[in-house]
């Protein structure tokens, strides 16, 4: 019996453990097939959005998601997120387009560097993507930010 109730407490600690160690991940779409953050952004102030702290901090991240649609293609967006002394705050998102155009089919999503975060402010991250699923190579486009905020997306010329 007592080995039993040990055995019932055992189990019931590791599974809320395991839920501690989760907490948050559950909000990730299952959708999401590539998440990268790379690169950094400076401004002045940033505008407190309705219901939201004002993110105090003039330097941030950016993070590129991929999205896996229904019919298999992607939406990809570009993330700005905020330093703040209460952790990371996201600041805006935007769809990029460009990719939504071409119904890709994205298959991996890569920053420049794997080396954390750069000290020049811009971003640099490589999208491979099929337009159509029977493609063998993938192609490789770029999304180019430069150090005033300035985007170029166009196809990687290697």
């Amino acid at each position: 019996m007592m080995k039993t109730l040990l055995t019932i407490a055992f189990l019931a600690a590791s599974s809320y453990c395991v839920q501690a160690q989760t907490t948050g991940i559950e909000a990730l779409p299952t959708s999401t097939i590539f998440v990268a953050s790379s690169g950094m952004w400076e401004q002045d102030a940033l505008p407190q959005k309705e219901g939201q702290q004002n993110a105090a901090g003039t330097r941030g991240y950016y993070k590129i998601a991929a999205m896996r649609q229904a019919d298999g293609t992607a939406k990809i967006y570009l993330q700005r997120i905020a330093y703040t002394a209460g952790g990371p705050q996201l600041v805006e998102t935007v769809e990029l387009e460009e990719f939504a155009q071409m119904k890709a089919y994205v298959t991996d999503v890569r920053p420049e560097s794997s080396n954390g975060a750069s000290d020049v402010p811009g971003l640099f991250v490589t999208v491979h993507l099929k337009t159509d699923p029977k493609q063998k190579e993938a192609d490789a486009w770029t999304v180019l930010i430069d150090e005033l905020g300035d985007m170029k997306i166009e196809k990687a010329s290697n």
